[in-house]
């Protein structure tokens, strides 16, 4: 039986087709996908991600034992900072990927994806050093994202300025939004600007409501899990379980920034360095008419050289996109989609698909 967040019931009241996702039953739309989509992209949009998990992990020795399981280094990260990271296993594949939040010295947050909070707090838990307090905290804790170029106009009419996080990546501890304590954070998942605001899970629908109602005169709409994957998608921001998975080297789906081989070791290193990837993530728009998603295989010829990991017609762009895991060998060369026995050609193109005027 699926799992509910704490705001379950606000989505049966406001008219959330539900679905089960991750585990929980969650609204994939209220008003519509492409709606919801535009208004993230023009106002501002609410999204409950209570889903994801929250593990805590404490001690003088909390940083040293973080950076030993962790793709990126942590080391020289300030109070209130966010990194990204991936979380490796031996093979250099990846358990998942995560945001880490440091907020003292000794006590650091790692968010990790709805679908895995199990298995990775059953992963930390077993690989940190014993030297160290964890903790998963996931059910005590609510998060919404608040997303969109209005999305710093809302909190502010919420949040004194001086508690609002002004760099991305970053977040601010016990800021009140209306009578709520939450943790403030600049960082989403859509290609806006915006936040994601965690508070105790009995407060979930209290802070919901003050969100909605602030952003009553901005154009704020609730917005489910389909916009969620076309504002990602058109950000060409990876999935887990679609660009990324146990059996994926993290050296081959172009995030490089988040793996830090000058380290003196982590988990999956050694697998990683005598590993020479064959593959990579490319990113391609339909060329004609068709819509390619995930799991078609894509070919050069009549060789099978790959398949696209995630896809959609994208609203802002006005037409398909999809992201390709390729062989390497043949990503300037020209490729076509199956689609149910249909070939479509593709045209790469440089991702992201879509980025943001600042």
């Amino acid at each position: 039986m699926a799992k509910r967040t704490p705001l379950y019931d606000k989505h049966v009241e406001l008219g959330g087709k539900i679905v089960e996702f991750a585990g929980y039953d969650l609204p994939v739309q209220y008003s519509g996908v492409i709606a919801e989509h535009n208004a993230v992209r023009d106002a501002v949009g609410l999204f409950d991600v209570s889903h994801m998990g929250e593990l805590l992990v404490m001690g003088d020795r909390a940083e040293e034992a973080l950076n030993a399981i962790l793709t990126n280094d942590i080391r020289g990260m300030y109070d209130g900072q966010v990194r990204y990271s991936l979380l490796p296993n031996e093979r250099g594949g990846a358990v998942d990927d995560v945001l880490i939040y440091r907020e003292a010295w000794d006590k650091f947050w790692i968010v990790v994806n709805g679908a895995n909070v199990e298995k990775d707090a059953e992963w930390v838990s077993t690989h940190l050093s014993e030297y160290v307090h964890f903790e998963n905290l996931s059910d005590a804790i609510a998060q919404i994202a608040v997303q969109g170029p209005k999305a710093q106009a809302l909190i502010e009419k919420l949040v004194d300025s001086n508690s609002v996080p002004m760099k991305n990546y970053s977040f601010k501890t016990n800021v009140k939004v209306g009578d709520v304590c939450t943790y403030l954070s600049r960082t989403g998942y859509t290609g806006e600007d915006g936040f994601e605001v965690y508070c105790r899970a009995e407060d979930a629908i209290k802070l919901y409501d003050t969100l909605m109602q602030a952003g009553d005169t901005l154009g704020v709409l609730p917005c489910g899990l389909g916009a969620r994957d076309t504002l990602r998608l058109e950000a060409s921001m990876p999935l887990y379980g679609h660009e990324l998975g146990d059996d994926i080297p993290v050296n081959e789906v172009g995030l490089g920034f988040a793996i830090k081989m000058s380290k003196d070791n982590f988990i999956g290193k050694e697998a990683l360095e005598n590993h020479t990837a064959e593959y990579v993530r490319l990113g391609a728009k339909v060329v004609g008419k068709g819509i390619v998603r995930e799991h078609c295989d894509v070919y050069v010829g009549d060789e099978k050289v790959g398949h696209s990991t995630s896809g959609t017609h994208c609203p802002t762009l006005g037409y398909p996109v999809c992201m390709l895991r390729i062989k390497k060998e043949f990503k300037d060369a020209t490729l076509f989609a199956d689609v149910r026995g249909r070939r479509i050609q593709l045209e790469v193109v440089p991702m992201p698909f879509y980025k943001r005027n600042k």
